[in-house]
């Protein structure tokens, strides 16, 4: 099959066959991952910028690896040393990097829609990074990858998504990406942090409890408070948080044999999980940043084929 849009902003705004062909994709990139020589010319002159409005670890690298593998030409914004600094607005930067004639951009932006405004910008497919407290494609797409190569069919599955679920950006990517595969999904925190209605579909629920919310759990998804975003203001304290929503070894003890306990990362290590658990080898934290570059990779390919024949 082919992906008919030049860009990748929510997944809400893909089918269940576009996530498939997605992640199938993805499958075959990381193979080249996994080679002693991780390059191929797939997408020699090709030329991908990245602008990284927020800071960022795992997300940028792995951008910034996928094209290299992949052999484009990368170059990266240091928002606080360009003109940004100096009040350019968001579009005129754009408008002035499209006078260079890129191929893509990729973009994370604090703002909710940012990438959706840039995409009517620019000519250049426009991959989003994250922006807002609104979705983060990628991170949904490598997270569903690394279910998959455990459980194979998420339609039969309970996913757990616990944390700070109204200000994660990731939260709302998983509950759509995950429920139009057909998981039951369930969601879990703070009364204060949780979602706003538009996100709670047919097969997706609001658990009472943590143990409610772990019991015969498939994969659990472990969200951190985001204080960047005010999610302290929402809290007691982290002392409360910690004491009733962190995922401990007893409460995972409720969950399905052979859970996959996954966290997007950056983890505050005894906060939102033990880090007991991390240190167990009981997560899949790690086999989800290794995804990540190929995820990466095959989203640049998929969007740079679909200009290269429209």
């Amino acid at each position: 099959m082919a992906f008919n849009k030049k860009d990748l902003i929510s997944i809400n705004e893909l089918t269940a066959s576009d996530i498939r062909y997605f992640i199938e994709t993805a499958k075959e990139f990381k193979k080249i991952s996994l080679k002693d020589i991780k390059k191929v010319p797939t997408l020699r002159g090709k030329t991908v910028v990245n602008i990284f409005y927020e800071p960022s670890t795992r997300t940028r690298s792995s951008f910034e690896i996928a094209q290299k593998r992949l052999s484009a030409d990368s170059l990266s914004i240091a928002v606080s040393q360009s003109s940004v600094v100096k009040g350019e607005s968001l579009k005129d930067t754009i408008l002035n990097l499209e006078s260079m004639k890129p191929d893509a951009f990729v973009i994370r932006h604090n703002e909710s829609g940012a990438a959706y405004f840039i995409s009517k910008c620019t000519r250049a497919s426009v991959l989003n990074a994250g922006d807002g407290i609104n979705e983060h494609p990628t991170q949904c797409l490598l997270d569903i990858m690394t279910v998959k190569e455990e459980k194979n069919n998420i339609g039969s599955l309970k996913v757990s998504i616990i944390g700070d679920i109204y200000h994660s950006r990731v939260a709302r990517s998983d509950i759509y990406g995950f429920s139009k595969l057909g998981a039951d999904v369930y969601l879990y925190g703070p009364h204060s942090l949780l979602p706003r209605p538009e996100v709670l579909l047919k097969n997706v629920r609001i658990a009472e409890s943590m143990e409610e919310a772990v019991k015969n759990a498939d994969v659990i998804i472990m969200l951190r408070i985001q204080k960047e975003r005010a999610s302290y203001y929402f809290i007691p304290s982290i002392e409360e948080y910690r004491n009733f929503f962190q995922l401990t070894p007893s409460l995972l003890s409720l969950a399905a044999k052979g859970v996959t306990v996954l966290h997007p990362g950056p983890v505050n290590r005894d906060v939102e999980i033990a880090g007991s658990i991390i240190d167990g080898n009981r997560t899949r934290i790690f086999k989800q940043v290794e995804n990540g570059v190929a995820v990466r990779m095959a989203c640049l390919y998929i969007l740079l084929g679909y200009q290269k024949n429209n």
